[in-house]
Parts: structure tokens; C-alpha cells; sequence
């Protein structure tokens, strides 16, 4: 198989930022970093499902896809038409299910799948209300294995915004454990993640 053009990716990320700016929130697709830094909750060895919210044009679903052991699962929750497109096309290794993240839990149960391994979000949190926020927080940890993880990412120069920190707040209160990872700044812009576990 080819290698996937990252020319290819931007034009349909810019492409789908334009269409639709109230669903895609990130200014630039993830860099090398920030895309292994996510993957890292991943695990490495048995036969996870691991579920990414988001993923856009599929940068972080390559880091996952180079980290996940042979025989795991890897479902792409993405609610844009024209990446759910992109995706299909470019990254047939992936399962690609098209719907929106707040009806996760219907979502992966119709694919035969009701509880997950690691969670790993691309979704632009802060162009979310904080009802919508905590609605997929909370299909986020009914879904989870026990002591599994979920990650996203924030940019760095946002952080101390309101927004930014209304939504470090719905974490706290959804999981007992939120690690704050140092910033990446081979990213652009700079970002750092969140990791969760524990649901309360």
C-alpha cells in the first residue's frame, strides 16, 4: 500500500475547516509529536479495541495504527462527511463508523463493540457547550474498561482561557485521575494532552 500523501490530508483538512468551522476546531492537523503522544495510552501487547473520537484526516489514527498489536481494533468515530470520505479512502486498515460522539455508547454497539481499551479524542472541545462537553464525557466512561484511558489534547495558548478550563473542570469531575502531559512544542501550535482514568 502507498504511503498516505500529507499533502492529500491538508488540502481536505482545509477544505472540511472551511465547510464546516464549527466541527473541525484544530487550526492545523496534529504533528508527529502530539499524534505519538496521544497514541501512547494505546496498549501495546493483547487484542485492545481502541476507539478515536475525531480523527479527522487521519494523522493520530497512524500513530494509534503503528502502536496497536496485531489483532487489535481500531474504530474512527467522525461525524464529518467529507473526512469520514477522506478516511475510507486513504486508511482502508481503519474502521471508519460516521456518526456524532455524543451517541458513542449506540455507535459502538451497533459495531459489536461495548467496551474499549483506550479512548483517544481529536474533538474540538472548546467550540462545544458545556452540556455537549459533559454529554460525550459521559458516553466517554460508560464505554471504557475498567482502568482504561482517555486523552485529548489542548493548545497550549489556550489553556488558561475560560473555555479551557471550564472543560479541565468536566474532566475532573468525570475521572479521579487527569494527568496534565508537558507541552509539545514540535506542534503547531504548541499542545499539550490530557490523560483520564478511573471514571467517578
Amino acid at each position: 500500500m502507498s504511503a498516505v500523501s500529507p499533502v492529500r490530508d491538508l488540502v481536505t483538512f482545509l477544505s472540511s475547516a472551511v465547510r464546516s468551522p464549527a466541527v473541525i476546531g484544530a487550526v492545523a492537523p496534529s504533528g508527529r509529536a502530539l499524534s505519538d503522544l496521544l497514541a501512547s495510552v494505546v496498549p501495546a501487547d493483547g487484542r485492545p479495541v481502541v476507539v478515536e473520537l475525531g480523527p479527522g484526516t487521519g494523522v493520530v489514527s497512524g500513530a494509534v495504527r503503528r502502536r496497536l498489536p496485531l489483532g487489535g481494533r481500531h474504530l474512527a468515530v467522525e461525524i464529518d462527511p467529507g473526512m469520514v470520505e477522506h478516511l475510507r479512502g486513504t486508511r482502508p486498515w481503519l474502521e471508519v463508523v460516521q456518526g456524532d460522539a455524543a451517541d458513542l455508547q449506540k455507535l459502538l454497539a451497533d459495531a459489536g463493540v461495548d467496551r474499549v481499551d483506550a479512548v483517544v479524542s481529536g474533538l474540538p472541545w472548546t467550540l462545544f457547550p458545556e452540556n455537549a462537553q459533559r454529554g460525550i464525557i459521559e458516553q466517554v466512561t460508560r464505554v471504557l474498561a475498567p482502568g482504561a484511558p482517555f486523552t485529548t489534547f489542548a493548545y497550549s495558548h489556550v489553556r488558561v482561557l475560560p473555555t479551557q478550563r471550564r472543560f479541565r473542570a468536566v474532566l475532573e469531575e468525570a475521572f479521579s485521575e487527569v494527568r496534565v502531559t508537558p507541552t509539545v512544542w514540535r506542534n503547531l501550535p504548541p499542545a499539550l494532552a490530557y490523560q483520564c482514568r478511573h471514571p467517578r
